[in-house]
């Protein structure tokens, strides 16, 4: 699971303005990364442009996923990561930051300005607290802490019914050898009962 981009952006009536945008592109190669990194730019424009004021959307494209979201006040959030990471937490990691986006960058700017005249280093922060997904949502660290507690409970179940079964075993074994062991009593009894000293 990995997170590769977030992105801030204004969609305005005619054009998509970029606001701010944090990236994490060190599994690419070094002479790849600013291509990669323009091709994410300009799939988050055009998914913003493409989706409808006050909705949420997630675009498959190969192994990525782009999860997006414009607000009705058309501030519109955005992170691009791979198909394993869970819609739920991408979704919410966009609410966190459009909210903090908004309380720190007036509403004004948002139509005018760019990445050059904005600062919001959060996102980077951002996009470092949520590569573990499992760390920075409470609810998926609950799931996989729920997880590993069943896989825990199917072993220890599966080792008691192998324990039962071994135990099964020995007593059927054990009674086999008590009706052997009865009857080399009784064998034992018959030959030493001619031999009676008196």
């Amino acid at each position: 699971m990995k997170l590769y981009c977030i992105a801030v952006l204004h969609k305005g009536e005619t054009k998509v303005n970029p606001l701010a945008a944090a990236h994490e592109l060190s599994s690419f190669g070094y002479f790849q990364r600013k291509s990669v990194q323009e091709f994410m730019d300009f799939t988050c424009k055009i998914v913003a442009e493409r989706t409808v004021t006050g909705s949420r959307a997630s675009v498959k494209e190969q192994e990525y996923i782009c999860h997006v979201y414009v607000r009705s006040d058309s501030l519109t959030g955005l992170v691009i990561g791979d198909y394993e990471y869970p819609q739920r937490v991408a979704h919410t990691l966009i609410n966190k930051v459009l909210e903090d986006f908004s309380t720190k960058v007036s509403k004004s700017q948002w139509p005018t300005a760019n990445k050059s005249t904005i600062q919001f280093a959060e996102l980077a922060d951002y996009l470092q607290k949520y590569q573990d997904p499992k760390q920075a949502d409470a609810m998926t660290k609950i799931q996989s802490e729920l997880d590993e507690t069943k896989i825990i409970l199917y072993d220890t179940i599966e080792k008691i019914l192998e324990r039962e079964e071994k135990l099964n075993d020995l007593v059927d074994k054990s009674e086999g050898l008590s009706m052997q062991s009865k009857a080399f009593y009784k064998t034992a009894r018959k030959t030493n009962s001619c031999c009676v000293i008196l």
